[in-house]
Order: structure tokens, then sequence, then C-alpha cells
């Protein structure tokens, strides 16, 4: 880490989604179809997309990954997030005008271009042998892990260090992936307990991680899967909200299973 980079705390004003309350998302790895825009615009916008340009600026290296061979997934995923941008984007000439007035070229590297443009992290995986591998990641806001230790790697192994991810449910997770239709996007949510309000939180394998009680901070992320019809790749893309306790409702307060 650079000596001048401070991570920033950034909060949004409530939690839109309570999964612990969806049967269908409360269990792993339990979906739902999406309605309306798979990417998320929130009133975090303005403050998400400075802290995810800082950290292109302040480590370039530990945000972004790619293998060999995932240049043409990476384009498929430009042209599918441009065309697939929400109310408060504009488009034109070849540049987009951002919900916060930002102007960003259509052209560039791929993934910092959507970087400039999206709150939301990006994975991308690709079938390779038994299981799905990571063969490109766009990570500004880890909860606990790290890109340099799971780019390369298959789903079972990504999700070792995770205690619940037994074999059973490895499975569960590797169909879900094989059977994504294309152009169809799912999401499900999970929520953690937090200290503070840092986005940018790696941590390595093996590493202690450090637990609270009661938490000050509630982190939510809707992760977001879907097949691109070209090249066949999963994405597996994250918006992450993080909602002081007290700005909860009364029912999420008193619903949340992490207080």
């Amino acid at each position: 880490m650079t000596g001048s980079f401070r991570p920033a705390e950034i909060t949004q004003d409530l939690l839109p989604h309570t999964p612990w309350d969806d049967p269908a998302l409360s269990r792993m790895p339990g979906m739902r179809p999406v309605a309306g825009p798979w990417i998320v615009v929130d009133e975090a916008y303005a403050a998400q997309m400075a802290e995810r340009e800082r950290l292109m600026v302040a480590r370039p290296d530990a945000i972004f990954a790619e293998t060999p061979g995932a240049g043409p997934a990476m384009e498929e995923l430009r042209r599918i997030v441009l065309a697939s941008l929400p109310d408060g984007f504009a488009r034109a000439g070849g540049t987009v005008t951002c919900p916060d007035g930002r102007q960003v070229s259509e052209e560039g590297p791929p993934f910092a271009v959507l970087n400039a443009l999206l709150q939301e992290d990006l994975l991308l995986l690709d079938r390779r042998g038994d299981e799905h591998v990571l063969i490109a990641g766009l990570l500004c806001f880890p909860a606990h892990w790290t890109l340099a230790q799971k780019i390369g790697r298959p789903l079972g192994r990504i999700h070792r260090p995770i205690p619940v991810y037994d074999d059973a449910l490895a499975l569960r997770v590797q169909r879900l992936f094989d059977r994504a239709p294309p152009g169809r996007a799912m999401w499900r949510a999970n929520v953690l307990p937090h200290d503070d309000a840092v986005l940018h939180r790696p941590r390595l394998e093996g590493d202690p991680r450090p637990h609270s009680r009661p938490p000050r901070y509630i982190r939510s992320e809707r992760q977001t899967i879907l097949r691109l019809p070209e090249t066949g790749a999963v994405l597996f893309a994250v918006h992450t909200w993080i909602v002081p306790v007290e700005r909860l409702t009364e029912d999420q307060r008193a619903r949340c299973p992490v207080l």
C-alpha cells in the first residue's frame, strides 16, 4: 500500500433489501431474477466513484488482475455495460456523462472504463474443466479477501476459507453458474457486521478477521450473476452498501441476524 493512500469511510442512507427475510435469498446460493437494471446507482454514487478513482491511482495492482485469454470476455462486458446503463447516464459521441456529472470516454482498457462508470466490483469467471475459474477481476471494495489470492483459481478453491462452503454447497454453486441463462441477471445479497465504514477492506487468507459486538455498521453486498452471450463467461458483480446501524428501520434492527 502506498504511503499516501488513506481509506475513505462512505455510507448509504438506508438498506434497500433484507435478504434474511426472503426464503429465496436466505440460503446459499439462493438467488432471484433481477427486476429492472442490474446496474445500481444509489445515493453514495459520487463518493464511491471518487474512492474507486483514488484506488485506481494508489493501488492498481491490488484492485485489478486478469489471466491470459480474458480479453474477449472483458471487451464483451464493456459492450454489455455500455448498452445497459440505467437512467442517470447519457451516451453521446463516444462519451458517457455519469450521474455525478463526470464525463468518461468509452475507449480505453475495458476495466478502467468500467471502473470509472460503475459502483459495482466486477469479477469474470469462465468454465475450465470441472469448475468456473476467476479469469479477470476489478475489486475496489473487498470484504476481507484479496484478488491476488483468488485470480486464476476455481470456485471451490476461492471459497475454501469459508467454513460453510462444503462439497454439497460447492456443487450447488457450480450448477448455478452452469445454468445461468445468457442475458438474464440473477441476484442475491449477504449481510456482514462492521466496526467502520471503510469499503476497501482486504485481508489475506489465514489472517485473523476482526469481529465486534455490537457492530456500528451493517455491510451488505448485492451479488449479481450474468452470463455473457458471446464468450459464455459469467459476470459476478458486487454492489456494496454500508449503513450505520442507527439508520436501519426498527424492523431491520430487530430481525437482522448479525445484530
